[in-house]
Order: structure tokens, then C-alpha cells, then sequence
């Protein structure tokens, strides 16, 4: 079995959640109430034993905004007494006028290797989360990114097709910066122009030779683990960014709202393995471990 860096988990403390604490609100993954409790990373352990996983990299989950650093430093005590996780991406709001000072307090961790903070829009509102379509060109958020570079951090872009013009431009004018599109684009159906307009942003996207893609999160919009749209995706994102640019991750717990870690990574493995050994480990291994450096 190819070993496989898990590049997109989450763990959480409930209360420290203000979207599992509070009412239910429409999410893009739809009912959520199974997980409106703690997830430890020992559930993790448990959920992905046998999986072949042996690094794995935290993703920010929205803690309340002013608690960054405590997000960052749960997780860093986490991994040294765990031994998990192996990175760390954070949380900044790269919406004020000077990034620095919060990437500053958030470098203490030594297993930080990015940041994200979430700019994906799109018309129907249940999907959106930035204040709008074009918050990732917005002059501040430009101008923080550029800083990433001073302290060698990557940043996880999450954006909707339509986004992605957009998105290249953000990508296009830092080639010192990793730029990592979570759950591959964020396909939300299999209506004709919708693959084609998903596509096409990839296709974008793909100019830069700076930007990676996590194959996480592709039950999103359908809410079970299904094989054949994992290998759709899977195919495509190989065709146009080729496999030395994409990477595995589970996004559990959400994920765990329809199924298992063994299924999900099951058929994520089967639709790798079509295109060969050398795609297996670069999309279960090579391209996270280049681009998280996880410890």
C-alpha cells in the first residue's frame, strides 16, 4: 500500500467553535448535527487506522477571529504530546491593513506552514462564505499575501470556479508562495456547463506553476462517498494540473457525516491507481510532503 500523508484534517474542541456551539446555519455539506461535539485527534487516530496514513496536516476551522493563536497553539500542543499532527495551517484575517503582527504571534508554533482564511463566494447563498465574489483581489488581502513570503509560509485558496480569474491573478503575482486550492475546486454538480465552467478554472489555474490542488472534500456537494465522481475528478485534475500537483486529504470529520476514512481513502486510492505508481505517490505522499514539509 502506497503510504499517504493525509494533507486536509480537522480536530476540535466543541466549545471552542462558535458554528458547532451556536444554531445550526445552512452549510455547503449540508446537516451537520452529528458533528456538533469534540472530535480528538485520538477519534482521528482511530477513524484512519489502517489507511496507511502516517503524516497529516491540520486546517483551520474557523475558530471565533481573536482566537487565531489559541487555534494555532491547541494544535501545536496536540502534536507534541500526539505526535499529530505533522502541519499546521492557520488562520490570519487577511482582511486588516498589516498581516504581519498576527503571523508574527502564530510563528511561535514550529509546525505552522500556512494560513488560510476562506474566500469562496458563489450565487447561491447557502455556498458562500467571503463577503464577496472578488474579496480575493480585494487591495489588503493582495498586499498580506505578498507578505507570506517573508516567513516562508504557503496559503490554502478556496474559491469557486467563477473565482478562479481571480484567483490566478492573486497566484500569478507571488510565484514565492505555495497556493493551495482546497477540495479541488469545490465541484458542486454534474450538470454539463457546470463541469466545463470547473474545467476551465482549473485549466486557469494551472498556469502557475506555484499552485497545487487537494483532492478533499469531493462529497461536499452530493453528501456520500461516491466512487465514480472521486475518479471524475481524480482524471481531470490529473489531465490539466498533472498528479506532481495534487494531493490527498480526508477532511474528516466533515466528511464522517457520510461515511468512513477506509471507504473515502478506498476510492480515492482506486482512482489514483489508474494512472499509475508514480501519481499514486505523488498524490498520496510526494506533493505534500514537498509543499507542507511536515515533521
Amino acid at each position: 500500500m502506497q503510504k499517504a500523508i493525509d494533507a486536509h484534517f480537522h480536530i476540535w474542541r466543541q466549545k471552542d467553535q462558535p458554528w458547532l456551539v451556536g444554531p445550526m446555519v445552512p452549510r455547503i455539506f449540508g446537516p451537520y448535527e452529528p458533528i456538533r461535539r469534540d472530535y480528538p485527534i485520538e477519534e482521528f487516530l482511530a477513524d484512519q487506522q489502517g489507511a496507511g496514513v502516517e503524516k497529516a496536516v491540520y486546517v483551520q476551522t474557523n475558530w471565533a477571529k481573536e482566537d487565531f493563536e489559541k487555534e494555532v497553539a491547541f494544535l501545536q500542543k496536540t502534536a507534541d504530546e500526539t505526535g499529530w499532527p505533522h502541519a499546521i495551517v492557520g488562520y490570519t484575517d487577511m482582511t486588516v491593513d498589516d498581516i504581519r503582527p498576527q503571523i508574527d504571534r502564530l510563528m511561535k508554533c514550529p509546525l505552522l506552514r500556512g494560513v488560510r482564511m476562506q474566500l469562496h463566494w458563489h450565487e447561491t447563498p447557502a455556498f458562500r462564505f467571503a463577503a464577496s465574489a472578488d474579496q480575493v483581489i480585494d487591495p489588503k488581502v493582495r498586499a498580506n499575501v505578498v507578505r507570506l513570503k517573508d516567513y516562508g509560509l504557503s496559503f490554502d485558496l478556496q474559491l469557486f470556479p467563477a473565482q478562479m480569474k481571480d484567483g490566478l491573478t492573486l497566484v500569478g503575482e507571488n510565484p514565492e508562495i505555495d497556493f493551495i486550492l482546497t477540495h479541488a475546486g469545490m465541484l458542486t454538480g454534474m450538470e454539463p456547463e457546470t463541469t466545463e465552467a470547473w474545467k476551465a478554472g482549473l485549466r486557469t489555474l494551472s498556469a502557475a506553476p506555484n499552485f497545487y490542488a487537494k483532492l478533499s472534500g469531493l462529497g461536499t456537494f452530493v453528501h456520500r462517498n461516491d466512487p465514480a465522481l472521486i475518479a471524475y475528478i481524480v482524471d481531470n485534475a490529473i489531465d490539466i494540473l498533472g498528479a506532481d500537483h495534487l494531493m490527498f486529504g480526508s477532511n474528516f470529520p466533515i466528511e464522517k457525516l457520510w461515511t468512513s476514512h477506509a471507504e473515502l481513502i478506498t476510492a480515492h486510492r482506486a482512482a489514483a491507481a489508474k494512472h499509475g505508481a508514480k501519481a499514486e505517490a505523488d498524490i498520496f505522499w510526494n506533493t505534500a510532503e514537498r509543499v507542507y514539509r511536515p515533521m
